[in-house]
């Protein structure tokens, strides 16, 4: 049965507008474990770019890092929700210099000797009703 603690949490989730998945203590999901979410989900694309930012302001490259694949992504609810991911970003033909903001204008670099894709594991925070948000992992390698 539901406590009043557990059906206020879900509550508040739906009226945040996050799904909740139905748990069980038989090898379903249960409530507060990662849960796989759809690589389309827009709220992920959202965190991706967010991790792609971090990322190209923590790099030393000359060029610009976009995401290029998503392999697997899962949410948490953990006081706000937390996205766990794990993604190919690559080397884009746009300069930091240039000052771009927006990394769909920057197209991926063509084969050579500039063309570099890294896999990247990524882990984000995010607690919405204070307006925060918090890259705890970025983890990315050739």
């Amino acid at each position: 049965m539901m406590g009043v603690k557990t059906l206020l949490l879900v509550s508040l989730l739906a009226a945040l507008g996050v799904s909740v998945p139905a748990g069980s203590h038989r090898g379903a999901i249960m409530p507060g474990s990662p849960y796989n979410i759809s690589r389309n989900d827009p709220r992920l694309q959202q965190v991706v770019l967010t991790a792609a930012y971090y990322y190209n302001n923590q790099s030393n490259d000359a060029f610009l890092f976009k995401p290029s694949a998503i392999q697997e992504a899962q949410r948490q609810l953990v006081k706000g929700v937390r996205y766990i991911v794990d993604l190919q970003i690559s080397r884009t033909v746009c300069h930091k210099r240039d000052n771009n903001k927006n990394l769909s204008h920057c197209d991926l670099q063509p084969a050579g000797r500039l063309q570099q894709t890294f896999q990247c594991h990524f882990e984000v925070w995010l607690i919405p009703w204070e307006k925060k948000t918090q890259t705890q992992v970025l983890d990315c390698r050739a």
